[in-house]
């Protein structure tokens, strides 16, 4: 394959050792850190040792034999990769001798390894042929067809089970680097070597198929194995690649890099990106498999028009469906005025598009009416963290948890969520990092193979606010506080009124204990931990954000990294795991009604004037509509016209019913994706979207790092999103000249002070850059924030008063029901669905404490009614002590499931961020659904009878 991108493999990983060390390799001098192996010190001398159990990715093994050395003064032949350098050390990496023991040991490789190069998916790509070409092996004896015979695994049987992948133990040598890369890469220690001697094997489990196993198929193991044992099924249809393209994955937060290996246009399959910083060669079964929906037989490809919602879709266009679009807009704003349309911008298309969203809103509709779904799970980051530190983003680069010494997860499942972020945390864990889980369910944190929690704070959902104060009280009543940081860096008058807030009894873990449900001793011994382990790093989610109190909740966390110190330097910090692969950048983009691009007030008169000159137009000082001001408007009656770009406003947003209602009430609605989902039911308009697949832009991840998004093939409607909102925005009247995204960037990063110095040709040279990136920052922008000062000048410590949500449980609605994700799907599963994922995880279930099912009369696997004040569905119950007793928690992966449809519309009280993650509900076989529901009518009408009143 002609590899635009090489890869340097080392053998072993670099050392961190600051100490020199000169030595002479094959005659040529190197100097290297101490601790380095001989085989990397030789690679960086440009001598290539030949291996087959190594490579850089893994710790030192030393079982191939074929990477023998001879050093100078030394008896025998030791290992390239388990020997360290040393000064003066001579090496020879060639020598008769050491060519003649290779040969032998390659020789043992082949005997027990079919000879079918020619027609073999990795012919080209193995290592194993590499290596008897390097050694120069001519004629194998032994084995099948060999002078002498042997024993062989060639008739073992493959393994199939796993739709991605194939394992083909007839091929495997053995070396363990899967098995090593499961342990030391993914954390999962899902494969072994199971017997021994002759019959030593790769096994998955105790000897079980692939899909029956713990593996999480992430492709570590096939990205480690040396041969075609392990192998990608899309190599095996087409073949190996004859070109590649370096690009950024369109699914989580972490923000992987990829090379995608490419035929023509046709994706073969998607590596890990050696050199992309978010994910250092790793990745997840969504971003290294799940591609397939971009050609999905489902997606939409013709712009399509209807006058009325129950009319039939008619094919129209791109000319007239655009054309249409722009009339119904400006006839809207002609009847009911300027305001009475807005747009949605998509935090899974690129911060080009999603700039190009909001200057649509701003410079053509005339109004400030944009949002996005940064609304729904982290406005409440962008809020909190700017009160407190000055700036709406995470604090630190992911890299920095290999410096912490104590990790708080709080409100967040990072090995369902952020897999290779969670990959990385339980590494640093296995070294010794002490871990804090914060968490209503048991997450896989909490216990999983070699990683363990010291305390999981199993608290009440609604109650995190209680708990952050009961930790803080601990800190500040015990004097745990770090007041040489607090004295130099934070605002001394906010800190004292703080300290006295959160000093006081009813704060205290034993006060707050009864609310929160988590002992007093359990709360005081986390917060010593916290206070005085080392190095301490916050890392949080939607289980924070998505409350009522979600704000707050933000608040209080930096609150106690301020108080002790823990923000500024490597191993520290307040870090959000943001969901969606460019939810950071939409935020960053002016996507929020309040802000333009920047973070920067829409009612700053200086910063208008520069996007005024910049656009010609005058813009609206006012800030608009959120999501949920849209929908109230529309069912008002003021509200007409939606533009919804890449976002399932009907799946995706709370108490669907009122979503719903709101969207029937509108005159045109305009949706653009690559699916017919959910929020077309209600559109006028819908044209069609690209995947990322089908555009160039960048995508900003959690760690403010913006990444490349390359084309890899032609959008297969005609044009990426970029185009279609230019479009629009010309039929609208308002002039968008660009010719490429780079155009657009570059407009974007002389509007915006942080972005100043991004543009794509710095991005190409070094990879990536982190904002704020301009003059004042290093070339590649800033990994660590807050370093030596806040920007915000003294950072500002918030009064945070627990205040319980309003939703309560009563007899009707005993329960609480929170969400989260799952591996294998992803947000509204409009991607993942379109997959083979629905092989892991086919629909949403209810996860239920054994007592409560008990209790109900549920059985495992039977279908339950789940009811809340907002509306009622149907699931799947898994009994499981996952959850506490009390507490009911499910996916929102599929939409048949409805599980926004029982949500109710409370929300955060400074975002309207809406408060997912508890609802009151009664669960109950599907059978004795209608007797509860007459009884509880009864009870109703009785209660209004006797206060007189007919109860309607």
């Amino acid at each position: 394959m002609l590899d635009q991108y090489p890869e340097i493999d080392y053998g072993t990983p670099a050392s961190a050792a600051t100490e020199q060390v000169t030595l002479e390799i094959d005659g040529t001098r190197v100097t290297v850190a101490a601790g380095t192996s001989l085989m990397r010190a030789a690679v960086e001398a440009g001598v290539q040792i030949p291996k087959l159990c190594a490579t850089d990715s893994l710790e030192p093994f030393g079982s191939c034999r074929l990477c023998l050395v001879e050093i100078e003064g030394r008896k025998g032949y030791p290992a390239s990769c388990t020997t360290p350098v040393a000064e003066g050390m001579q090496v020879r990496t060639q020598s008769p001798k050491l060519q003649e023991l290779r040969k032998g040991v390659m020789e043992l490789y082949i005997s027990d390894h079919p000879l079918d190069c020619l027609t073999c998916s990795a012919n080209g790509d193995c290592e194993l042929q590499a290596m008897a070409g390097v050694t120069g092996l001519r004629a194998v004896r032994y084995g099948v067809g060999g002078q002498y015979g042997g024993a062989h695994h060639l008739d073992s049987a493959k393994d199939e089970s796993n739709p991605y992948f194939a394992f083909d133990p007839a091929k495997c040598i053995v070396c363990s680097r899967c098995v090593r890369a499961c342990d030391e890469v993914q954390g999962t220690f899902a494969l072994t070597i199971s017997g021994r001697g002759f019959a030593s094997h790769v096994s998955a489990g105790q000897d079980q198929p692939f899909m029956e196993s713990d593996c999480v198929s992430c492709g570590a193991c096939v990205q480690a194995c040396p041969t075609d044992s392990l192998q990608e099924k899309s190599v095996l249809e087409w073949g190996q690649g004859e070109h590649s393209k370096i690009t950024t994955c369109a699914y989580c937060g972490v923000g992987c890099g990829f090379k995608a290996e490419m035929k023509g246009s046709q994706v073969v399959r998607m590596v890990p990106w050696k050199d992309g910083r978010a994910n250092e060669g790793h990745a997840c079964i969504k971003g290294r498999f799940a591609w397939g929906y971009a050609t999905h037989q489902d997606r939409m490809l013709k712009p399509m028009i209807r006058r009325k919602t129950t009319d039939p879709w008619q094919e129209v266009s791109w000319d007239e469906a655009i054309a249409y679009a722009a009339t119904e807009l400006r006839r809207i704003q002609a009847q009911y005025g300027r305001n009475a349309v807005g747009g949605i911008a998509s935090s899974r298309c690129t911060n080009e598009e999603t700039y190009l969203v909001q200057k649509l809103v701003r410079a053509a509709f005339g109004n400030n009416n944009v949002d996005t779904c940064a609304r729904v799970c982290h406005s409440p980051t962008g809020y909190g963290l700017g009160q407190t530190f000055g700036t709406s983003a995470g604090t630190q680069s992911f890299r920095s948890v290999e410096q912490a010494d104590v990790i708080v997860v709080m409100g967040a499942n990072p090995s369902d969520a952020h897999p290779v972020f969670a990959s990385r945390l339980k590494k640093r864990l296995r070294q010794g990092a002490r871990l804090i889980v914060i968490d209503p369910r048991q997450i896989d944190l909490v216990d999983a193979p070699h990683v363990k929690a010291d305390y999981h704070l199993q608290l009440r959902p609604g109650t995190n606010v209680a708990v952050l104060s009961a930790l803080a009280h601990v800190i500040v009543t015990e004097d745990l506080l770090a007041r040489d940081y607090i004295a130099e860096r934070c605002d001394a008058k906010s800190f004292a009124q703080w300290c006295g807030f959160v000093a006081r009894p009813e704060n205290s873990p034993e006060a707050l204990a009864a609310v929160s449900g988590v002992p007093a001793d359990m709360l005081r011994a986390a917060a010593r931990l916290y206070a005085t382990g080392g190095n301490a790093a916050i890392y949080y989610g939607l289980g924070v954000t998505e409350h009522a109190q979600g704000s707050t909740a933000v608040m209080a966390i930096a609150n106690l990294a301020m108080a002790t110190g823990n923000v500024g330097r490597e191993g520290v910090g307040v870090n959000p795991l943001r969901g969606q692969n460019n939810v950071q950048g939409a935020c960053d983009m002016g996507s929020f009604p309040h802000e333009l691009p920047g973070y920067r007030h829409i009612s700053d008169a200086t910063v208008r004037a520069d996007f005024e000159a910049a656009w010609g137009v005058v813009l609206d000082p006012e800030p608009g509509l959120r999501i949920p001001n849209m929908f109230d408007a529309a069912i008002a009656g003021s509200f007409k016209a939606l533009y919804c770009q890449g976002e399932d406003i009907a799946q995706s947003d709370p108490n669907t019913q009122h979503v719903q209602a709101a969207l029937g009430a509108m005159e045109c609605v305009i949706v653009q994706d690559i699916f017919l989902n959910e929020t077309a039911k209600y559109a006028h308009v819908f044209l069609p979207g690209s995947s990322f697949m089908e555009k160039d832009g960048t995508f900003t991840n959690a760690e403010r790092r913006i990444s490349r998004v390359r084309q890899l093939m032609a959008p297969l409607a005609g044009y990426a999103d970029w185009q279609v909102t230019a479009q629009l925005a010309r039929a609208l009247g308002c002039a968008m000249p660009y010719q490429h995204p780079r155009d657009i960037m570059a407009e974007i990063a002389a509007l915006t002070p942080s972005f100043a110095g991004v543009s794509y040709e710095k991005i190409d040279r070094l990879g990536s850059v982190q904002w704020p990136c301009n003059a004042s920052t290093p070339e590649n922008g800033t990994e660590t924030m807050h370093v030596g000062g806040f920007v915000r000048g003294k950072g500002r410590f918030m009064i945070t008063q627990y205040v319980a949500t309003d939703e309560k449980v009563t007899r009707k609605y005993p329960l609480i029901l929170t969400t989260g994700r799952i591996l294998s799907q992803y947000n509204v599963g409009a991607q993942t669905r379109r997959t083979d994922n629905v092989q892991w995880h086919s629909e949403d279930v209810l996860e239920i404490h054994p007592h409560d099912a008990q209790e109900r009369g549920i059985r495992d696997g039977e279908r339950v009614g789940v009811h809340s004040r907002a509306g009622q569905t149907t699931l799947r119950a898994c009994i499981t002590e996952r959850v506490p007793p009390g507490v009911v928690y499910t996916t929102f992966h599929f939409p048949e499931s409805g599980a926004n449809v029982i949500t109710t519309d409370s929300s955060d009280w400074a975002t309207n961020c809406p408060e997912y993650k508890v609802t009151a509900v009664q669960v109950l076989p599907v059978q004795r659904i209608a007797p509860w529901q007459a009884n509880q009518q009864r009870q109703h009408s009785e209660q209004w009878a006797l206060a007189g009143l007919d109860g309607r």
